[in-house]
């Protein structure tokens, strides 16, 4: 009877605690997944570019985004298209503190100029100039007034080409078509929302004229970099795109763009892939000059990166909910259904429910104490002797002998139960299974 009277296990954990824990977890795994996403926004907005990835694979075309993480092959890169979200490269981007600034920032990530450089060395490359603002891929709105600055364009096109006559040019309408003759003899037509080109003595056009150039064959900038030992007379060039809305999404539903991106870089590419390279480092390896690296930490690292990010937080969330629930209880679940006395006690507490819902609260008081004399004598006397003395007359001759100060108020508590009504208040119920409990715990715990 006594294990009936015990409260539950206070050894486990706080539900509370459990709870803030799991919201921690489940704040820390939501911002681990906010910032993996920031660049996947970027890419599936109207000015990123995995409209392009999946209209070239759609069409027999291997392509592929790259966002860095392991060593690529360069000898398996046809082309390499540089989409540059950053109006200047080799600054570090402010951030912005207001919504108006967040609107009109002109660099979504920075970008290093010896970095794409150093990959035009190595691989065919396309760079493709910036053009929107982040209000465009924020609003959804294309609106000229969210055009970068076109100084920061000529400053870009300096750095990647080492010109000195270099001039960006706008359209001065609303759309303006360009002319492309195919390599087999087919006419297509770019068309281009707000037109962005630019001019440059010493680029070839492909796309456009002299005076406006859309897409053009341009020669690399030259330094004394670990790709261009000093007094190399090897000329490297470049493809350069002054729009981006030739091949992003945005664009590529107007006029024949989506032909014209179809035609012009599986041409350049070849048989080869090509690789939409989203990486602010150099990831490409000759595997003639370079030997094959060992295994690091970051190849581990890009299994924790998205989409696998999405499949932690979820094992992580399965494994503290698990925690949880084993935390609830020590040891494995008591059957309660089974064992000695298991019969006896379903019908104890089938009696005990049956008068509680009857009204019968004094009665069930009245059994309470004669079920707490019981387990009383039970933990004096041991299982040999509980019998004998589990009887009231029993147990207060026992309390006379032993703790005779307390036996007159066990009287009194006894008696005060004994005349109880069957309907009681549940305060005047509560207060007698108080009295009886502490007289109770004198005797049983009276040194």
């Amino acid at each position: 009877m006594s294990e009936t009277a015990t409260g539950p296990d206070a050894r486990g954990p706080r539900l509370e605690m459990i709870i803030i824990g799991l919201i921690c977890l489940v704040v820390l795994s939501a911002g681990w997944y906010v910032l993996s996403q920031q660049q996947q926004s970027l890419r599936r907005s109207p000015a990123g570019f995995d409209g392009l990835q999946v209209w070239l694979a759609a069409n027999g075309v291997s392509a592929q985004n790259f966002t860095g993480g392991w060593l690529m092959d360069q000898t398996a890169v046809g082309l390499l298209l540089i989409p540059l979200h950053d109006t200047r490269l080799d600054v570090a981007r402010p951030r912005p503190v207001t919504t108006e600034e967040l609107l009109r920032q002109q660099d979504e990530y920075d970008l290093l100029t010896p970095v794409i450089t150093s990959k035009a060395r190595r691989v065919p490359a396309l760079v493709v100039l910036p053009k929107w603002r982040s209000g465009m891929r924020l609003t959804g709105l294309a609106h000229p007034v969210l055009n970068v600055e076109t100084e920061r364009l000529e400053d870009i096109l300096e750095k990647l080409t080492g010109g000195t006559d270099i001039a960006a040019v706008s359209a001065d309408s609303p759309f303006t078509d360009f002319s492309y003759r195919s390599p087999e003899g087919e006419d297509l037509t770019a068309r281009i929302y707000a037109a962005q080109m630019f001019t440059n003595a010493d680029c070839r056009p492909v796309i456009g004229q002299g005076a406006a150039m859309l897409l053009a064959d341009c020669p690399l900038a030259t330094d004394a970099g670990p790709d261009n030992q000093a007094g190399s007379r090897t000329e490297n060039r470049i493809l350069v795109l002054a729009d981006p809305d030739l091949l992003n999404n945005h664009g590529l539903r107007l006029g024949d763009n989506a032909q014209i991106a179809l035609d012009v870089l599986g041409s350049r590419a070849g048989d080869r892939n090509i690789v939409i390279d989203y990486s602010r480092d150099i990831w490409l390896r000759d595997p003639v000059s370079e030997p094959a690296r060992e295994r690091t930490w970051d190849d581990l690292a890009r299994f924790f990166g998205p989409p696998f990010v999405t499949l932690w937080a979820g094992a992580a969330l399965v494994l503290a909910l698990f925690l949880w629930r084993a935390a609830l209880r020590n040891g494995p679940v008591r059957p309660e259904g089974s064992g000695p006395g298991a019969g006896k006690m379903l019908a104890v507490s089938a009696r005990a429910r049956l008068m509680r819902l009857s009204g019968q609260d004094g009665a069930l008081i009245r059994e309470y104490a004669t079920a707490r004399l019981a387990a009383t004598a039970a933990s004096l006397f041991g299982p040999a002797y509980a019998r004998h003395y589990s009887g009231e007359e029993a147990f207060l001759a026992y309390a006379a002998r032993r703790h005779p100060e307390e036996t007159l108020r066990l009287r009194a508590v006894l008696a005060a139960i004994r005349a109880l009504p069957a309907r009681l208040p549940a305060a005047e119920a509560i207060h007698q299974i108080d009295q009886l409990e502490q007289v109770l715990e004198q005797i049983s715990h009276d040194a």
